[in-house]
């Protein structure tokens, strides 16, 4: 073996860690809540799902659009669904739709109990025991949060907790300007956000 082979041989696995250092050291200084979905400007996949509270009725695709919305990816393992829980009944109450996909719980009855307990904020719950529809959405955990427009398009994708900095810097804008878009009237502590594309 000529010296050439035996230096590549060497340097071969120091090259492979400095790469492996480098992506790594790259990550500490990325924000995993402005992870960017290729879902973003596209339809939500078509999916068959059942409903939470009654297995024997399916929805598709179909439940998406018609309206803005809000799709909130949630689950009772998953303590920062609990911390977000309060403020997604808040939204609620202020008349957000929002379809609520439980991912992989570990069981129907669990994800019904904490519904029951901690109120729904949900107009549409679906059941993604194997986690499917998330997985053609890209998600990467729960909780995560997807702006949906009236055309069924994704316009923003939030991955962690929905509170009100989130709501107010991120998402309040784009999901009242769908609402404008699709004919629908604004809350009156909104309309800022909606006249000349609001001041954000």
């Amino acid at each position: 073996m000529n010296q050439k082979v035996k230096t590549t041989i060497f340097l071969l696995p120091l090259v492979a860690f400095m790469g492996m250092a480098v992506f790594l050291y790259s990550g500490l200084f990325s924000d995993p809540s402005k992870l960017e979905s290729a879902l973003v400007g596209r339809q939500v996949p078509s999916f068959e799902l059942p409903d939470l509270y009654t297995p024997d009725r399916t929805h598709n695709e179909s439940i998406i659009g018609g309206r803005p919305m809000l799709l909130n990816v949630w689950a009772t393992w998953c303590p920062t669904c609990y911390a977000e829980h309060t403020f997604l009944n808040q939204l609620r109450e202020e008349g957000v739709y929002i379809i609520g996909l439980n991912y992989k719980d570990d069981s129907r009855r669990a994800a019904v109990n904490w519904l029951q307990e901690l109120d729904d904020p949900y107009q549409i719950n679906l059941f993604d025991e194997t986690g499917m529809l998330a997985l053609d959405l890209g998600v990467y955990g729960a909780p995560e949060t997807y702006v949906i427009d009236a055309d069924g398009v994704i316009l923003h994708r939030h991955v962690g907790d929905m509170n009100q900095r989130v709501w107010d810097t991120q998402v309040a804008q784009l999901y009242y300007q769908a609402r404008v878009a699709a004919g629908m009237d604004v809350p009156e502590q909104y309309q800022h956000l909606v006249v000349d594309g609001g001041s954000q």
